[in-house]
Protein backbone atom coordinates (compact mmCIF):
# COMPACT_ATOMS: atom_id res chain seq x y z
CA UNK A 1 0.00 0.00 0.00
CA UNK A 2 1.36 3.50 -0.73
CA UNK A 3 1.96 5.93 1.91
CA UNK A 4 -1.04 7.82 0.82
CA UNK A 5 -3.16 5.50 1.01
CA UNK A 6 -1.91 4.69 4.32
CA UNK A 7 -2.28 8.21 5.83
CA UNK A 8 -5.94 8.41 4.25
CA UNK A 9 -6.73 4.90 5.94
CA UNK A 10 -4.79 5.99 9.48
CA UNK A 11 -7.22 9.24 8.84
CA UNK A 12 -10.49 7.38 8.61
CA UNK A 13 -9.95 5.52 12.18
CA UNK A 14 -8.36 8.06 14.41
CA UNK A 15 -4.60 8.37 13.16
CA UNK A 16 -4.54 4.51 13.56
CA UNK A 17 -3.53 1.18 10.76
CA UNK A 18 -3.01 -2.45 11.26
CA UNK A 19 -0.62 -4.52 9.69
CA UNK A 20 -3.15 -6.42 7.68
CA UNK A 21 -5.39 -3.84 6.09
CA UNK A 22 -2.43 -1.49 5.70
CA UNK A 23 -1.45 -3.98 3.03
CA UNK A 24 2.41 -3.61 4.42
CA UNK A 25 4.83 -6.80 4.60
CA UNK A 26 6.01 -7.69 8.05
CA UNK A 27 8.98 -6.57 7.14
CA UNK A 28 8.07 -3.39 5.40
CA UNK A 29 5.89 -2.82 9.04
CA UNK A 30 8.62 -3.18 11.08
CA UNK A 31 10.92 -1.20 9.01
CA UNK A 32 8.59 1.86 9.62
CA UNK A 33 8.33 1.60 12.99
CA UNK A 34 12.30 1.58 13.07
CA UNK A 35 12.21 4.52 10.63
CA UNK A 36 9.85 6.37 13.12
CA UNK A 37 7.02 6.55 10.60
CA UNK A 38 4.64 4.54 12.74
CA UNK A 39 4.56 3.97 16.75
CA UNK A 40 3.13 0.58 17.39
CA UNK A 41 0.92 0.48 20.19
CA UNK A 42 -0.06 -3.25 20.29
CA UNK A 43 1.33 -6.40 17.95
CA UNK A 44 -0.08 -5.24 14.61
CA UNK A 45 -1.38 -1.66 15.99
CA UNK A 46 0.24 1.03 15.33
CA UNK A 47 -0.78 4.66 15.34
CA UNK A 48 0.74 7.42 12.82
CA UNK A 49 3.70 9.66 13.28
CA UNK A 50 2.11 13.25 14.09
CA UNK A 51 -1.24 12.34 15.12
CA UNK A 52 -3.02 13.15 18.29
CA UNK A 53 -2.85 11.59 21.22
CA UNK A 54 -6.87 10.79 22.38
CA UNK A 55 -8.37 8.41 24.67
CA UNK A 56 -10.78 7.54 21.83
CA UNK A 57 -7.24 6.90 19.48
CA UNK A 58 -6.11 4.36 22.43
CA UNK A 59 -9.74 3.00 22.73
CA UNK A 60 -9.88 2.27 18.86
CA UNK A 61 -6.61 0.72 19.02
CA UNK A 62 -7.14 -1.99 21.85
CA UNK A 63 -10.36 -2.83 20.15
CA UNK A 64 -8.08 -3.12 16.67
CA UNK A 65 -5.69 -5.27 18.81
CA UNK A 66 -8.22 -7.79 20.58
CA UNK A 67 -9.59 -9.26 17.22
CA UNK A 68 -12.30 -10.02 15.22
CA UNK A 69 -15.45 -9.04 17.26
CA UNK A 70 -14.38 -7.32 20.13
CA UNK A 71 -16.34 -4.06 21.37
CA UNK A 72 -14.98 -1.48 23.53
CA UNK A 73 -17.21 -1.54 27.63
CA UNK A 74 -17.91 -0.41 30.61
CA UNK A 75 -15.97 2.65 30.99
CA UNK A 76 -14.49 2.82 27.45
CA UNK A 77 -17.95 2.09 26.07
CA UNK A 78 -19.69 5.04 28.72
CA UNK A 79 -17.04 7.53 27.03
CA UNK A 80 -18.28 6.97 23.05
CA UNK A 81 -21.90 7.44 24.97
CA UNK A 82 -20.98 10.56 25.69
CA UNK A 83 -20.49 9.90 29.37
CA UNK A 84 -18.35 12.24 31.20
CA UNK A 85 -14.97 10.13 31.95
CA UNK A 86 -11.78 10.59 32.88
CA UNK A 87 -8.87 11.23 30.41
CA UNK A 88 -6.99 8.56 32.25
CA UNK A 89 -9.61 5.54 32.60
CA UNK A 90 -8.44 2.42 31.78
CA UNK A 91 -9.34 0.95 28.19
CA UNK A 92 -12.07 -1.77 28.51
CA UNK A 93 -12.70 -4.81 25.82
CA UNK A 94 -15.14 -7.59 25.41
CA UNK A 95 -14.12 -10.41 23.35
CA UNK A 96 -16.29 -12.29 21.59
CA UNK A 97 -14.65 -16.16 21.91
CA UNK A 98 -12.54 -17.56 24.55
CA UNK A 99 -9.58 -15.51 23.65
CA UNK A 100 -8.38 -13.28 26.08
CA UNK A 101 -5.19 -11.41 24.84
CA UNK A 102 -3.02 -9.70 26.88
CA UNK A 103 -2.63 -6.03 25.84
CA UNK A 104 -0.99 -3.03 27.26
CA UNK A 105 -3.21 -0.64 29.64
CA UNK A 106 -6.32 -2.79 28.39
CA UNK A 107 -9.00 -4.74 30.61
CA UNK A 108 -10.13 -7.55 28.41
CA UNK A 109 -13.28 -8.56 29.42
CA UNK A 110 -14.78 -11.99 28.37
CA UNK A 111 -18.64 -12.21 30.40
CA UNK A 112 -20.40 -15.01 30.37
CA UNK A 113 -23.54 -12.99 30.22
CA UNK A 114 -23.75 -12.26 26.10
CA UNK A 115 -27.21 -10.55 26.03
CA UNK A 116 -27.39 -7.28 24.37
CA UNK A 117 -24.06 -7.42 22.72
CA UNK A 118 -25.01 -6.61 19.19
CA UNK A 119 -22.07 -4.17 17.88
CA UNK A 120 -23.32 -0.82 17.72
CA UNK A 121 -20.38 2.34 16.11
CA UNK A 122 -19.74 5.39 17.86
CA UNK A 123 -17.01 8.06 16.84
CA UNK A 124 -16.36 4.86 14.21
CA UNK A 125 -15.35 2.27 17.28
CA UNK A 126 -17.44 -0.92 17.58
CA UNK A 127 -18.71 -0.81 21.02
CA UNK A 128 -21.23 -2.05 23.23
CA UNK A 129 -24.78 -0.75 23.02
CA UNK A 130 -26.09 1.87 25.74
CA UNK A 131 -28.27 -0.33 27.40
CA UNK A 132 -25.80 -2.84 28.00
CA UNK A 133 -23.16 0.09 28.71
CA UNK A 134 -25.28 1.02 31.56
CA UNK A 135 -25.13 -2.46 33.02
CA UNK A 136 -21.62 -3.18 32.50
CA UNK A 137 -20.29 -0.05 34.10
CA UNK A 138 -21.45 -0.79 37.81
CA UNK A 139 -18.87 -4.01 37.96
CA UNK A 140 -15.87 -1.29 37.14
CA UNK A 141 -17.38 1.80 38.94
CA UNK A 142 -20.08 1.22 40.92
CA UNK A 143 -20.27 5.19 42.12
CA UNK A 144 -20.30 6.14 38.20
CA UNK A 145 -23.66 4.54 36.86
CA UNK A 146 -25.96 7.26 38.35
CA UNK A 147 -23.80 9.83 36.64
CA UNK A 148 -24.17 7.70 33.65
CA UNK A 149 -28.00 7.32 34.15
CA UNK A 150 -28.35 10.58 34.21
CA UNK A 151 -27.10 11.30 31.01
CA UNK A 152 -28.68 8.49 29.21
CA UNK A 153 -31.90 10.08 30.35
CA UNK A 154 -31.15 13.71 29.55
CA UNK A 155 -29.74 12.70 26.33
CA UNK A 156 -32.70 10.94 25.44
CA UNK A 157 -30.84 7.87 24.37
CA UNK A 158 -32.68 5.06 26.95
CA UNK A 159 -36.00 5.45 29.33
CA UNK A 160 -36.55 4.17 32.46
CA UNK A 161 -38.60 1.91 31.05
CA UNK A 162 -36.13 0.44 28.67
CA UNK A 163 -33.16 0.62 31.99
CA UNK A 164 -35.62 -1.37 34.10
CA UNK A 165 -36.21 -3.78 31.32
CA UNK A 166 -32.79 -4.12 30.82
CA UNK A 167 -32.14 -4.14 34.66
CA UNK A 168 -34.74 -7.20 34.36
CA UNK A 169 -32.99 -8.96 31.65
CA UNK A 170 -29.30 -8.87 33.43
CA UNK A 171 -30.50 -9.40 36.83
CA UNK A 172 -29.28 -12.81 37.31
CA UNK A 173 -27.06 -14.19 40.22
CA UNK A 174 -23.38 -13.14 39.65
CA UNK A 175 -24.12 -10.48 37.51
CA UNK A 176 -21.63 -7.98 38.31
CA UNK A 177 -23.17 -3.98 37.82
CA UNK A 178 -26.58 -4.65 37.78
CA UNK A 179 -27.19 -3.80 41.62
CA UNK A 180 -25.30 -0.44 40.84
CA UNK A 181 -27.88 -0.31 37.80
CA UNK A 182 -31.01 -0.58 40.19
CA UNK A 183 -29.51 1.48 42.75
CA UNK A 184 -29.26 4.48 40.00
CA UNK A 185 -32.77 3.91 38.07
CA UNK A 186 -34.39 4.04 41.93
CA UNK A 187 -32.40 7.13 42.63
CA UNK A 188 -34.19 8.76 38.97
CA UNK A 189 -37.10 7.62 39.05
CA UNK A 190 -38.17 9.04 42.22
CA UNK A 191 -36.34 12.14 41.47
CA UNK A 192 -34.26 11.71 44.61
CA UNK A 193 -31.27 13.41 42.84
CA UNK A 194 -31.15 16.79 40.99
CA UNK A 195 -30.69 16.83 37.52
CA UNK A 196 -28.30 19.43 37.86
CA UNK A 197 -25.54 16.95 39.45
CA UNK A 198 -24.85 15.43 36.38
CA UNK A 199 -24.70 18.81 34.49
CA UNK A 200 -22.27 20.08 36.88
CA UNK A 201 -20.11 17.53 36.40
CA UNK A 202 -20.36 17.77 32.64
CA UNK A 203 -19.26 21.39 33.21
CA UNK A 204 -16.59 20.68 35.90
CA UNK A 205 -14.85 18.28 32.79
CA UNK A 206 -15.37 20.91 30.01
CA UNK A 207 -13.68 23.55 32.04
CA UNK A 208 -10.75 21.72 32.63
CA UNK A 209 -10.32 20.34 28.87
CA UNK A 210 -10.32 23.07 27.45
CA UNK A 211 -9.04 25.48 30.71
CA UNK A 212 -11.51 27.68 30.70
CA UNK A 213 -12.18 30.55 33.29
CA UNK A 214 -13.63 28.78 36.37
CA UNK A 215 -17.03 29.01 37.45
CA UNK A 216 -19.44 28.42 40.64
CA UNK A 217 -21.91 26.18 40.74
CA UNK A 218 -25.64 27.76 41.43
CA UNK A 219 -25.03 30.98 42.46
CA UNK A 220 -27.66 33.67 43.45
CA UNK A 221 -27.58 36.46 42.08
CA UNK A 222 -30.16 39.53 41.88
CA UNK A 223 -31.92 36.75 44.16
CA UNK A 224 -32.17 34.00 41.98
CA UNK A 225 -30.27 30.86 41.11
CA UNK A 226 -28.37 30.60 38.21
CA UNK A 227 -26.70 27.52 36.99
CA UNK A 228 -23.36 28.76 36.52
CA UNK A 229 -21.47 31.94 37.14
CA UNK A 230 -18.03 32.50 35.60
CA UNK A 231 -15.94 33.69 38.38
CA UNK A 232 -14.96 37.64 38.75
CA UNK A 233 -17.00 38.19 35.76
CA UNK A 234 -20.90 39.34 35.06
CA UNK A 235 -21.33 35.80 32.61
CA UNK A 236 -23.98 33.67 33.66
CA UNK A 237 -24.67 29.96 31.88
CA UNK A 238 -27.60 28.42 31.97
CA UNK A 239 -28.54 25.12 30.76
CA UNK A 240 -31.85 24.33 28.96
CA UNK A 241 -33.26 21.30 28.93
CA UNK A 242 -33.91 20.01 32.52
CA UNK A 243 -37.28 19.44 34.49
CA UNK A 244 -37.15 23.14 36.16
CA UNK A 245 -35.75 24.21 32.83
CA UNK A 246 -38.34 25.70 30.52
CA UNK A 247 -40.02 22.12 30.43
CA UNK A 248 -43.56 23.99 29.92
CA UNK A 249 -44.53 26.90 28.45
CA UNK A 250 -44.96 28.54 31.31
CA UNK A 251 -41.61 28.03 32.57
CA UNK A 252 -39.83 28.85 29.49
CA UNK A 253 -41.65 32.70 29.63
CA UNK A 254 -40.24 32.78 33.39
CA UNK A 255 -36.77 32.49 32.40
CA UNK A 256 -36.90 34.46 29.73
CA UNK A 257 -38.43 37.18 31.96
CA UNK A 258 -35.72 36.33 34.13
CA UNK A 259 -32.72 36.91 31.49
CA UNK A 260 -34.63 40.02 30.65
CA UNK A 261 -34.13 41.10 34.49
CA UNK A 262 -30.95 40.22 34.41
CA UNK A 263 -29.64 41.59 31.34
CA UNK A 264 -31.29 44.97 32.46
CA UNK A 265 -29.01 44.27 35.59
CA UNK A 266 -26.02 44.52 33.88
CA UNK A 267 -25.14 40.78 33.59
CA UNK A 268 -24.32 38.66 30.27
CA UNK A 269 -26.64 35.69 29.77
CA UNK A 270 -25.25 32.47 27.66
CA UNK A 271 -27.40 29.61 27.00
CA UNK A 272 -26.60 26.46 25.78
CA UNK A 273 -28.26 23.04 26.08
CA UNK A 274 -26.47 19.23 28.06
CA UNK A 275 -27.04 17.89 24.78
CA UNK A 276 -24.63 20.69 22.98
CA UNK A 277 -22.19 20.29 26.09
CA UNK A 278 -21.47 16.41 25.84
CA UNK A 279 -21.93 16.70 22.13
CA UNK A 280 -20.70 19.68 20.57
CA UNK A 281 -17.96 20.57 23.80
CA UNK A 282 -15.39 22.42 20.82
CA UNK A 283 -18.36 24.72 20.21
CA UNK A 284 -19.64 25.63 23.69
CA UNK A 285 -16.04 26.17 24.82
CA UNK A 286 -15.34 28.96 22.03
CA UNK A 287 -18.48 30.27 22.52
CA UNK A 288 -17.71 30.42 26.53
CA UNK A 289 -14.54 31.84 25.44
CA UNK A 290 -15.35 34.46 23.27
CA UNK A 291 -18.15 35.97 25.57
CA UNK A 292 -15.55 36.01 28.18
CA UNK A 293 -12.93 37.60 25.61
CA UNK A 294 -15.14 40.35 24.82
CA UNK A 295 -15.95 41.25 28.97
CA UNK A 296 -12.37 41.33 29.63
CA UNK A 297 -11.88 43.81 26.37
CA UNK A 298 -14.78 46.37 28.02
CA UNK A 299 -14.00 45.40 31.53
CA UNK A 300 -12.86 47.95 33.89
CA UNK A 301 -9.48 47.35 35.62
CA UNK A 302 -11.19 46.52 39.22
CA UNK A 303 -13.72 44.34 37.75
CA UNK A 304 -14.69 42.09 39.78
Amino acid sequence: MRLLDVDALACSQHGLITQTTSGLSKAAWHRAVNAGQIEQLHPRVARLAGTARTPEQGIAAAVFAAGPGALASHRSAARLWGVPRPDQDPIDVIVADGRRPRLDGVVVHRPRDRDDLRPQRRSGIACTNVLRMVCDLGAVDAIAVSTAIGHVLATEQANLDALEAVARRHGRRGRHGVVALRRAIDEWSIDSKPADSILETAMAALIKRYTLPPVVFHPVIEGREVDFRVCGTPIILECDGWAHHGADRAGFERDRERDADLIAAGWIIVRFTYRAITSTPTLIAARIERTYSRWACVAPPDAA
